[in-house]
């Protein structure tokens, strides 16, 4: 089996290496490669189209895709389901500290990059700020730049603040806080909450960035996450569904040495309900788990 999972950057890549070692080494049922791709994106395009049996993605893009919504609205509805869901992502919204920013409202007609165009990123953080009443599209100053390039535009002094969905640390964050030149800040988004869930139901999930993720934090800062989820076929076999799930759950161990966030890995957790259904094979091996 083809599992997509992301670039070397992320998390998605060292995981779904691992994932795959792992499958291949323990099932001789289960050969499974991982190739390298631009993220969720491109993996939800991939496995709606046949060319790939699982992908990683964030549960927010994949209730787009199945939706046709955002960066999936030429595509149409893509015919995709939940496997498992993995670990979380924090929303950072990063900004200097001489910029006066305390809060999303204050963002407004300033030079902001809010991610990658068609990023996860990018999906987040229109809803964020318009959830702060402010239009996506005019509120501020937009560029699309991905984290590193986004932290080095930041310290030119090109742009106020920026927007970054991912793990914990992310590396060109942590190489701007630990620098301190420009002495940034994090700006709160668990006050958007309420309005995001209300439009958005069980996307986004209140997370609290804490202040030991970096360098410089004074306190703990409410914020928002995503899920990030593997992805199948709604016309994926039943039978590969549960041989995949069993050779992971059987091998929970090896899979949770491959990376630091593949060690959250839980029976329990990865069945938690998300915006977008899971695979009907997968909710009956769930349940005959327990779960």
């Amino acid at each position: 089996m083809r599992i997509v999972i992301g670039g070397k950057g992320g998390v998605f890549y060292p995981y779904g290496k691992g994932l795959a070692e792992v499958l291949s080494a323990r099932d001789d049922a289960l050969k499974a490669t991982a190739e390298a791709t631009g993220g969720s994106v491109d993996n939800a395009r991939l496995v709606h189209a046949g060319k790939a049996d699982i992908g990683f993605a964030t549960v927010d893009s994949a209730y787009d895709a199945v939706h046709g919504a955002g960066a999936y609205a030429k595509d149409g509805r893509l015919d995709l389901r939940v496997l498992a869901v993995l670990y979380d992502s924090y929303l950072h919204v990063v900004a200097r500290k001489d910029a006066g920013i305390a809060a999303i409202a204050d963002l407004e007609g300033k030079p902001v990059s809010i991610g990658s165009a068609g990023s996860s990123t990018e999906a987040i953080a229109d809803r964020v700020l318009e959830a702060a009443g402010l239009g996506p599209a005019s509120g501020v100053a937009r560029a699309n730049l991905g984290v590193a390039e986004s932290a080095e535009t930041l310290k030119d002094g090109k742009i106020d603040a920026f927007f970054w969905i991912g793990g914990l640390p992310t590396a060109a964050v942590q190489d701007l806080a630990v620098a301190g030149k420009p002495a940034i800040v994090f700006i709160p988004t668990g006050g958007e909450y309420a309005a995001i869930d209300k439009k958005y139901p069980g996307l986004y999930r209140q997370l609290t960035l804490p202040k030991s993720a970096y360098a410089g934090i004074a306190a703990d800062v409410p914020s928002l996450g995503v899920a990030n989820v593997l992805i199948v076929s709604a016309k994926a076999k039943d039978n590969f569904i549960t041989a995949v799930l069993n050779g992971i759950f059987d091998n929970l161990g090896a899979i949770h040495k491959a990376h630091p966030e593949a060690a959250r890995l839980a029976l329990g957790s990865a069945a938690a309900a998300t915006a977008v259904p899971f695979h009907p094979a997968a909710v009956a091996f769930y349940k005959a788990k327990g779960a």
